[in-house]
């Protein structure tokens, strides 16, 4: 029955009372105004004289998270390089919708408006919040730093609490990934991410921005909070004696942050997510997993049987792709099952000329598109769509045209040369850049003839040296661009501002192809797993999760990927690797399996006894496996994989009454053997289990059983695997 019946209602008024009486700085506030409720949890909101304020956090359990933070709006603003103190009162609030509360403030002079909103956009998961300032002023106005969220929890004395945040498996996943960290008196964290994850000397990795908060014993109820925004944000994390203190919004360094107003502009934060759980991290994330789908992610594509797809990307043929490389791959994937075609970097004139190249596709790429099609398979197509090269054909994007030099975030030396698919970036944020590649975008659907776009490289600037752009300026003085091959670029106190600019153009674009091209697929690979964020989960289908492809790097990201976004949505590019044997070949193709599945291998050059191996595996993925990692709960019922000891991912889907655990052996000799404790299963119901490969016989057990003592799994051979189903008896 959802909590928002009357009977739940009555529940939560209730509280009132609770929260008048608690000690501390709650007991000196007035009673919450207004409620914003789910099935999940209850949040109360009010107008305190310094401020609105988020005053408790509510669980149906009835565990209370109080909060004493209250929301510090901004003092003073910048007009003609003076500052103005701001004065705000409120003039409205709303109290009788509790999906959708806003409290308005307005300061006289100048005259701003600032909103202060809270929505519950699903029946369950997490509630949002965004703070919304517009310029009401005749005047330019230049804006200090917004923080979107503050939370201030006063925790029991000794209270044993744990924090888990995962990074990005930009690059290669790191050697740890996914982080468990006892939050003890004194604990300081700050974690960060950008559209380019790519830490300078000394820099943490970059995280999916959001975090768990815990208690360490069970049943490890806690919150967690996030950022729905791809641009240069942190989350920061403090325990001092018995209070957790968290800051969640863009990033203020190197900073000072500024943004200008226009006259009648807006400038929103990036919105956050808030939420409650209980069942550890596993709680969490199936949580957000069903969130995300139901709330950030595009209804047309999770509609979509077919979803996750399962891929053969050219890259099997590297940059040598051409027009009878690119058929001869469809005739196999078709025959293989795959459902879609994916060509790769390698198609084009030139970097920043996306036009097929002539040579290597005489016809052009619609009918290798429609050679696709036929086949009963989509069609989709790697781009940089803001990168810029030296090609000087008409229609190409050239770093030393007058007008697009003004759009480069950066001036570029005379002997600069672009990498084979790298160029210099494009500033999205100046509306004339925006406008044309919006325009350059649509063109490249329509003439390809595509049903799936995917964008790689530093697609989204920050940082930007140009003073007349609608950023604010950088400090020259500070300012240092760095090189990196073909691509330079900029680090200066406005790199925020830059990012929230040139992101926000790029949600625009993505939303009116979204309106132009129904049924279009965006997959974001940036430079493998740079942009993972769910401001691009809202935006965007799928992720390339790294840019590592061999069947450890790819379970390793998929573990840490799969804590915070739906399984559907965690691409993992499989790609060469040794395997001498059947064991080893499906132990390749499996540590893809667990998510969306994409093969960059040429598989014409497969065995025909691997050639088999595959189509089967493919077969019992889409029979199988993807109605599991559409819907079904996901729990990670080992350790982080090291490639040297056991592993495995186990998926339940409690509507089926099915699911799947994927085990995988690694490399020790004399590790034939070993227990899986199972999770989401009736203690009181009893189930079969099958091993796919016939490792074992089918057996039956309790739920209890497997939950506490667990499932056994033998494999004789090293880098091996197994699927063992999982199915309620009857």
């Amino acid at each position: 029955m959802a909590r928002t019946s009357a009977l739940w209602l009555k529940y939560c008024l209730s509280l009132f009372a609770w929260a008048a009486c608690t000690t501390g700085a709650l007991a000196t506030t007035t009673l919450p105004q207004s409620l914003i409720i789910n099935s999940d949890q209850t949040l109360f909101l009010t107008d305190a004289p310094n401020g609105p304020r988020l005053t408790l956090l509510d669980r149906p359990d009835r565990l209370h998270f109080t909060n004493y933070a209250i929301e510090n709006l901004p003092t003073a603003v910048k007009i003609n390089g003076r500052d103005v103190s701001l004065h705000w009162h409120v003039i409205s609030r709303s109290t009788d919708n509790t999906k959708h509360v806003v409290f308005v403030y307005e300061s006289a002079t100048p005259h701003l408006r600032l909103s202060w909103e809270w929505q519950a956009r699903g029946d369950h998961g997490p509630v949002e919040h965004c703070i919304t300032v517009q310029n009401l002023s005749g005047e330019e106005v230049w804006l200090p730093m917004v923080d979107s969220l503050r939370l201030q929890i006063p925790y029991e004395s000794g209270q044993k609490l744990r924090h888990l945040y995962v990074e990005k498996g930009a690059d290669t996943p790191s050697a740890t990934g996914t982080h468990f960290e006892d939050i003890s008196d004194g604990y300081s964290w700050t974690g960060k991410s950008s559209t380019y994850a790519f830490p300078q000397p000394g820099e943490a990795r970059e995280i999916i921005p959001a975090e768990f908060v815990f208690d360490a014993e069970a049943p490890q109820s806690g919150w967690y909070a996030g950022i729905e925004f791809s641009g240069r944000t942190r989350i920061s994390l403090h325990r001092t004696g018995n209070t957790v203190e968290t800051v969640l919004g863009l990033n203020p360094e190197p900073g000072p942050f500024r943004t200008r107003l226009a006259p009648g502009e807006k400038f929103e934060t990036p919105t956050v997510f808030l939420g409650t759980f209980t069942g550890g991290p596993d709680g969490a994330a199936n949580q957000l997993h069903t969130w995300v789908r139901n709330v950030l992610g595009n209804p047309g594509t999770w509609r979509d049987p077919q979803y996750p797809l399962t891929v053969n990307n050219s890259w099997g043929g590297g940059m040598q792709v051409n027009e009878a490389i690119a058929l001869r791959m469809i005739a196999d994937a078709k025959q293989l099952g795959f459902e879609m075609f994916h060509v790769d970097a390698g198609w084009f004139r030139g970097v920043g000329d996306w036009y097929a190249n002539p040579r290597k596709f005489p016809h052009g790429l619609a009918p290798i598109a429609d050679a696709a099609h036929k086949q009963g398979m989509r069609f989709g197509l790697w781009v940089d769509w803001t990168q810029a090269g030296l090609d000087t054909q008409p229609g190409a994007l050239n770093v030393r045209d007058p007008k697009v030099r003004d759009w480069l975030v950066t001036d570029l030396a005379p002997d600069w040369k672009p990498e084979e698919f790298k160029g210099e970036t494009v500033d999205l944020g100046v509306p004339a850049a925006h406008d044309y590649l919006e325009k350059e975008v649509d063109r490249i659907i329509t003439d390809n003839h595509l049903d799936m776009l995917e964008h790689d490289g530093y697609l989204v600037a920050q940082g930007c040296i140009r003073r007349d752009h609608p950023h604010a300026p950088p400090n020259q003085s500070t300012q240092k661009v760095i090189h990196d091959s073909g691509f330079d670029f900029v680090m200066a106190d406005n790199a925020t501002d830059v990012s929230y600019h040139a992101v926000r153009a790029y949600y625009d674009i993505y939303a009116k192809m979204r309106s132009e091209h129904p049924g279009l697929i965006f997959e974001v690979c940036n430079d493998g797993g740079r942009m993972v964020d769910f401001g691009s989960a809202a935006h965007a289908d799928y992720f390339s999760i790294t840019d590592t492809y061999d069947p450890l790097s790819n379970r390793r990201a998929f573990y840490d990927t799969s804590y915070m976004l739906p399984p559907a949505m965690l691409e993992s590019y499989v790609e060469k690797w040794p395997t001498p044997n059947t064991d080893n070949f499906l132990y390749m193709l499996r540590s893809g399996l667990m998510g969306w599945f994409t093969i960059m291998i040429d598989t014409t050059a497969w065995t025909p006894e691997q050639h088999e191996t595959a189509k089967i595996a493919i077969a019992l993925y889409k029979e199988r496996i993807r109605p599991l990692i559409r819907d079904a709960q996901l729990y990670h019922v080992s350790m982080r994989p090291d490639g040297v000891h056991w592993d495995g991912m186990q998926y339940w889907d409690p509507a089926r009454k099915q699911g799947v655990l994927f085990a995988f052996r690694g490399t020790i000799d004399n590790e034939d053997n070993h227990t899986f404790v199972l999770s989401g299963l009736d203690t009181t119901k009893r189930y079969r289990l099958h091993c796919n490969d016939g490792s074992a016989p089918d057996r039956t057990a309790e739920g209890g059983e497997l939950m506490m003592r667990g499932a056994r799994v033998h494999l004789a051979n090293p880098l091996s695997s197994e699927l063992v189903f999982i199915e309620e008896a009857k």
